[in-house]
């Protein structure tokens, strides 16, 4: 598709019912005017073909998208998944199949939508194998209340679904989880519950103070010792130790041998002495 085709597709937030109207607008193909656009874009890669094939069916994009309003996230972004779905369709419908596009095209306007609330519904992901998405959502469909399932529930799921009690028990909890700030809030202040930030009392077993503070003493003792005994070499011994060692771009030793006029084994005997005159001062310091 080209990027004018694409743009066609695009919802704005803040025009969705204007968006709605012009999508409704749009006439619905006949079955004969459906398969002579498909060919023509199948056969001759007609740019305008596709555009009329997913005019026509922006309506029908809403009205799935509108199946999924139970997720809490925005129509528009859901509508808008959904237009992706619906061009992919597009591109890969062959009118000699035999059936409509509406019906080819729905497996990939949902499929599209499915990813989005999976990666938008929860911050941590509640669904990663086939099997877990399958259940997610044939799981929302199934809550006809509000509340957890009884056993004779879960069973009933279970068996409808081909899935272990255990997994609709696991799916249900993740499903009812809410997302929590780790750290404070914006609004937070000293009267309120941020107490209960989990930053406050979650142990992190990877990281100890007492370890941290020591390390850091160490860094800035041995630097100190560096930078004392780098003192105590002459001028081009310092410079050679820091362009082979110590500075972010690196000289080689054929670099530093053309710039003091030397030969590159000469280099390297100064940068061996030098090294081990600081070996020496550093154990002194």
């Amino acid at each position: 598709m080209t990027k004018s085709t694409y743009q066609l597709a695009l919802v704005s937030q803040d025009s969705l019912d204007s968006y709605i109207r012009t999508a409704n607008s749009y006439p619905m193909l006949t079955a004969e005017e459906e398969r002579e656009l498909a060919e023509k874009l199948h056969y001759e890669g007609d740019i305008e073909a596709a555009k009329g094939l997913i005019l026509s069916h922006l309506r029908f994009v809403v009205h799935v998208a509108r199946g999924y309003s139970g997720y809490g996230l925005p129509l528009a972004d859901l509508v808008q998944e959904g237009n992706i779905g619906l061009m992919k369709a597009v591109k890969r419908f062959n009118p000699e199949v035999g059936v409509r596009l509406v019906s080819f095209a729905v497996h990939w306007i949902k499929a599209e939508i499915h990813e989005y609330v999976l990666r938008n519904w929860r911050i941590v992901k509640i669904a990663t194998t086939k099997a877990q998405r399958k259940l997610f959502f044939n799981l929302r469909k199934s809550k006809k209340r509000l509340g957890w399932f009884n056993n004779g529930e879960v069973e009933t799921v279970a068996r409808e679904l081909g899935v272990e009690p255990s997994e609709v028990r696991e799916m249900e909890s993740r499903l009812a989880a809410q997302d929590a700030t780790f750290e404070f809030s914006a609004d937070d202040d000293d009267n309120s519950n941020s107490y209960a930030a989990p930053m406050l009392y979650l142990e992190d077993k990877h990281s100890d103070l007492a370890d941290n503070l020591e390390e850091q003493n160490w860094e800035k003792h041995t630097t100190k010792r560096l930078s004392l005994a780098l003192a105590t070499l002459d001028e081009r011994s310092q410079h050679i130790v820091r362009s082979r060692w110590l500075d972010d771009q690196k000289s080689t030793l054929q670099e530093l041998a053309d710039m003091y006029e030397v030969s590159a084994e000469r280099i390297r005997q100064l940068e061996k002495n030098a090294m081990k005159k600081l070996k020496e001062a550093v154990g002194e310091l």
